[in-house]
C-alpha cells in the first residue's frame, strides 16, 4: 500500500474513509515500518525467552525467586524513579477498561471527573481491524479536540494509552514478510499522530503496559521509547509508563522493572485475575499450586494476593514510583434507593479501603457512577495527592507469601460460573466485543483467563466439588456447559439463528481450550490466530458495508 518497499497491508474495512486518510498516511506507515523492523528482533527474543523460562520451571521443579543476577540493583538504595508530570501525581480513580473504538463512552469518559482514562486497546478491546483503526482514531479525536461534546485535552481526564501486550500479533499489516507486532502497531500510531499534542498540553504521552513479565522484556520498552523519541524530535524521558504486574514471574522483578524504565516510569499496577490466572499458566499443572474457586476463596485478602500488592507498593514508595490497584468491576444499580445499591457501595468501599490502608495511590473503575464515591473514601482515609510518603518499612514480603496458595476446594457454583464467563468472553469476541456483563459486573479477558484457567486445572488435577463429591473431568464440564446453553442465550438475547449458531461456536471453543493437554497461554492469542475468529471478523466486516456498525456495546 502507497508503495512502500516492504510494507503490505491489507484493505481496510469500510465505513472508515476519513480514519484511513487520517492515520495511514505515507509518513506514518513508514514510522510504522521503522519501529517494527528495528525492534522486530528483540520482541522475538522475549518471546522466546519467556518460553525458555517456563521449560525451566517445568524440567527442574523450582520455584520462581528473587534473581541473583540482580541483586545488585536490589542493594543499591540510591536510584529512583524520575519524577512524573504534575498531571500524574494525583492518580485516586482511573476509568478501567474503556474500549476506545466505543465512541460515546470515551466521550463520557473525557466529560467524567476522574484523574485518567485507561483507553484499553488491550483487556477490555476485541481487536478487529475496525476496532482498532476506529480506537486510535477516536485518540486522535480526542487529543485533537475534535469532539464537540467533550473538553478540550489539557482540561480532561489524562488519557493512560493500553496498547496490546506482546502476545498479540496485527494480521493485518506485514512488514519484511513478517505480521507486526500487535502493541507496536498500536503504540506506534499513537504516538506519531498524538504524542507532540499531548507534550503541549502537558497530557502525555502515558501509557499502560500490559503482561510484562520481566525487566527484560521493561527495558525492551525503555528503548522503543528512546528510540521513539529521538524519531520524533521529543524530550527524554517525556513518554511514561505504568506497568502491569499480572504474571507471577513479575512480582519477583518488581524493582528491577522500575530500574529498567527509571527514566520513563509512572508506577507499576497491581490487579487480580490476570495476576492469578498466570500461576495456573506458569505452575499450573503442580498440584502445590491448585487454584480453589475463585468466586469463593480467592480475593486480595487472601495471603498471596495482599502480599503481592503490599510488595508492589512498598517497591514503589521506595523508589519514588507510584503504586496502583486493580479495578471495581461491579456495576451500580440504577434505583440508588435499593438494597442492591447499597449492598454494591458497601461491597466496593470495603475492597477499596483495603487497598488505600495498603497503602495504593490510586486504583481504577468501570463505573463511571463509581468515580466520585472513590475519590471521596481516598480523601477521606488518606492524605494529598498519593501516598508516596507511606514507605511501609513495616513489611518483610517473602518468597513464600507470594507462592502460598489459599485453601479452599470448589462449588459447582464456582465451576458453572468460570464456564459462563469463559463461553460468553469468547462470544463476545466473536462478535466483535472485548467485553460483556454479567450478573452484575463487568467482564473481560482477564475474568475469562482466571475462568478458563481454574476450569483446565480443575479437570487436570480431577478435583472433588465440594457440593456432592462428583470428581470435576471433562466429560462433567461438558454437560453442565451443555444443560447452560438455555441460560446463557437468556443472558446475551439471543434473538436470531445466528446468534444462536456463534454462541454454540463460542461453547465448541471454549470445551476444545480446557481439554487441551498443554495449556495454552493467553486465551487472546489462541482466539486471535483461530480460523473461526478470523472468519467471524471477514463475516462482520461484509455485513458492515452492508450497513452500520452493529457490535454490541
Amino acid at each position: 500500500m502507497l508503495g512502500l518497499r516492504g510494507v503490505e497491508m491489507e484493505a481496510p474495512p469500510g465505513g472508515l474513509q476519513q480514519e484511513i486518510q487520517t492515520l495511514f498516511t505515507t509518513e506514518a506507515l513508514k514510522f510504522l515500518a521503522d519501529l517494527c523492523s528495528t525492534f522486530q528482533p528483540e520482541v522475538d527474543k522475549v518471546l522466546k525467552l519467556r518460553i525458555l523460562r517456563k521449560v525451566q520451571l517445568d524440567l527442574t521443579g523450582e520455584l520462581p525467586n528473587f534473581r541473583d543476577d540482580t541483586a545488585h540493583i536490589r542493594s543499591d538504595q540510591t536510584w529512583r524513579v524520575s519524577p512524573v508530570p504534575h498531571r500524574l501525581q494525583c492518580r485516586h480513580v482511573d476509568i478501567g477498561d474503556l474500549s476506545p473504538c466505543n465512541t460515546q463512552r470515551l466521550i463520557q469518559g473525557l466529560n467524567s471527573k476522574a484523574q485518567g482514562i485507561q483507553v484499553d486497546f488491550d483487556d477490555g478491546n476485541c481487536p478487529t481491524y475496525y476496532n482498532q483503526i476506529k480506537g486510535i482514531y477516536n485518540v486522535y479525536q480526542a487529543v485533537h479536540n475534535q469532539f464537540q461534546d467533550a473538553p478540550c485535552i489539557s482540561q480532561a481526564p489524562i488519557l493512560m494509552l493500553r496498547p496490546r501486550a506482546w502476545n498479540m500479533v496485527e494480521h493485518n499489516l506485514m512488514v519484511n514478510g513478517r505480521e507486526v507486532p500487535g502493541p507496536l502497531f498500536d503504540f506506534g500510531l499513537l504516538m506519531f499522530h498524538n504524542a507532540k499534542l499531548l507534550l503541549e498540553n502537558e497530557s502525555g504521552p502515558f501509557f499502560y503496559l500490559s503482561k510484562v513479565e520481566s525487566h527484560e522484556e521493561a527495558k525492551l520498552w525503555n528503548q522503543i521509547f528512546l528510540w521513539t523519541e529521538d524519531k520524533l524530535g521529543l524530550p527524554v524521558g517525556c513518554i511514561k509508563a505504568t506497568v502491569l504486574i499480572e504474571c507471577v514471574l513479575a512480582s519477583f522483578e518488581m524493582e528491577e522493572i522500575l530500574y529498567e524504565l527509571r527514566e520513563h516510569s509512572a508506577g507499576l499496577n497491581c490487579g487480580i485475575w490476570d495476576y492469578s490466572a498466570s500461576f495456573v499458566n506458569k505452575l499450573g499443572h503442580r498440584a502445590d499450586f491448585l487454584l480453589p474457586d475463585r468466586s469463593k476463596y480467592v480475593n486480595m485478602e487472601k495471603r498471596f494476593l495482599r502480599s503481592y500488592m503490599e510488595l508492589l507498593v512498598q517497591t514503589c514508595h521506595r523508589r519514588g514510583a507510584l503504586a496502583t490497584g486493580g479495578m471495581a468491576a461491579l456495576l451500580l444499580p440504577r434505583d440508588k434507593a435499593s438494597v442492591l445499591y447499597k449492598t454494591v457501595i458497601t461491597t466496593v468501599n470495603r475492597l477499596k479501603l483495603l487497598e488505600i490502608q495498603t497503602g495504593v495511590d490510586g486504583f481504577m473503575v468501570y463505573d463511571l457512577d463509581l468515580i466520585e464515591p472513590m475519590q471521596k473514601l481516598f480523601q477521606l482515609h488518606s492524605q494529598g495527592r498519593n501516598q508516596l510518603h507511606r514507605l511501609r518499612d513495616d513489611l518483610t514480603v517473602t518468597p513464600e507469601d507470594l507462592l502460598t496458595m489459599p485453601a479452599g476446594g470448589v462449588t459447582l457454583f464456582g465451576l458453572k460460573y468460570n464456564i459462563a464467563v469463559g463461553v460468553l468472553f469468547i462470544e463476545a469476541w466473536l462478535s466483535g466485543r472485548g467485553h460483556f456483563f454479567y450478573k452484575g459486573q463487568v467482564e473481560d479477558s482477564a475474568t475469562a483467563e482466571i475462568s478458563r484457567s481454574q476450569v483446565w486445572q480443575w479437570i487436570r488435577h480431577q478435583v472433588k466439588l465440594e457440593d456432592d463429591g462428583r470428581t470435576v473431568t471433562y466429560g462433567l464440564v461438558r454437560s453442565l456447559a451443555q444443560g447452560m446453553m438455555s441460560e446463557l442465550r437468556a443472558v446475551m438475547y439471543c434473538q436470531t439463528q445466528r446468534d444462536d449458531e456463534r454462541l454454540t461456536t463460542a461453547m465448541s471453543m471454549f470445551l476444545e481450550v480446557v481439554q487441551k493437554s498443554d495449556f495454552p497461554e493467553f486465551l487472546t492469542t489462541y482466539l486471535h490466530l483461530d480460523h473461526t475468529f478470523l472468519k467471524s471478523q471477514c463475516l462482520h466486516e461484509e455485513r458492515r458495508e452492508d450497513g452500520p456498525h452493529k457490535a454490541k456495546l
